[in-house]
């Protein structure tokens, strides 16, 4: 099987520019990227452990304990960890996902959260990822509040990846680990998207996972860094240009909301849902599972 080639020096020194600091890991295999990340940030958060800057390396977690006075908050550097095979990805509500080597991208980003950011991340990531692989001014690439990108066909829609945020304290801030993933090529559509699944390779036939990668990489950091600093606000109006759900019929989980036809995104991010009598709730992300109605469906997106 052909070595990939990530060139992952070059994207090193170009995150750099928007993410200071940041080291950049590729892994042949792990279970979770997220997961990964997570355990490394609580690792730092318990015994002071400050992650030496890297290239691409087959070996990861390459650590070395830093200087004892040092805070953990202090030592944190963002790191993007990549891997060619992902055994155990995770999705929302707890659900798991294979992603195979060359067929998928699945990386995560870790990076430190403002204190008074977090609502609405998860769409921003979305924006960023959909203009870098759809930039065009007719968008086939679409967003599905909260965390899933859909490519549009005649039939309405497929779904082509998904992003998962999930945060672990830090000394007294958080680190906020972002984990995508994206179908660069076929895969199997039996695994439980009632959808369908839909791939890069149907914008870009070209593509291929280190490609895509040097892709999207940048603009998420330019996304992540302008939300540490704005919050969601900067992101809404082109969330808004993409929204899969716009005045279509949805239904909730949401007590208040059960049913209702989605009224576009609140000004922190959340789904805001028009009842058959008026009233318009905002369903905030994590708190609800949104399903199409009427023979759509929606489930899952790959994440990491």
């Amino acid at each position: 099987m052909a070595e990939l080639d990530w060139n992952a020096e070059v994207l090193t020194q170009q995150l750099a520019a928007l993410l200071p600091g940041i080291a950049v890991d590729v892994v042949a295999e792990t279970g979770s990227t997220n997961t990964d990340l997570l355990e490394a940030v609580r690792a730092a958060a318990q015994e002071g452990i400050h992650v030496r800057r890297s290239v691409e390396s087959r070996a990861y977690a390459s650590a070395s304990r830093g200087d004892a006075t040092a805070s953990a908050e202090a030592a944190f550097q963002p790191r993007l960890l990549v891997a060619e095979r992902q055994t155990n990805g995770r999705g929302r509500n707890g659900r798991h996902w294979e992603a195979e080597r060359s067929q998928s991208l699945t990386f995560s980003l870790a990076f430190a959260l403002g204190p008074s950011a977090g609502a609405g991340l998860s769409l921003a990531v979305g924006v960023a990822l959909a203009e870098a692989l759809d930039p065009g001014e007719a968008p086939r690439l679409m967003l599905k509040w909260p965390n899933d990108l859909w490519l549009l066909d005649a039939a309405g829609g497929r779904k082509l990846g998904g992003v998962l945020i999930e945060t672990a304290p830090l000394g007294t801030g958080r680190v906020a680990v972002v984990g995508v993933g994206l179908n660069v090529g076929p895969v199997d559509d039996s695994t439980g998207f009632s959808s369908g699944c839909a791939w890069v390779r149907e914008l870009n036939a070209g593509a291929t996972a280190p490609t895509l990668l040097a892709r999207v990489a940048v603009p998420l950091a330019g996304a992540l860094r302008d939300f540490h600093a704005a919050g969601f606000a900067p992101f809404r109006a082109r969330y808004a240009r993409r929204d899969l759900l716009c005045d279509r019929p949805v239904t909730t989980s949401h007590p208040e909301a059960r049913h209702g036809t989605a009224a576009g995104i609140g000004a922190e991010g959340s789904l805001r849902v028009r009842r058959p009598d008026g009233a318009v709730i905002e369903v905030s992300s994590g708190e609800v599972s949104v399903r199409l109605r009427a023979g759509d469906s929606a489930a899952e997106s790959p994440t990491a």
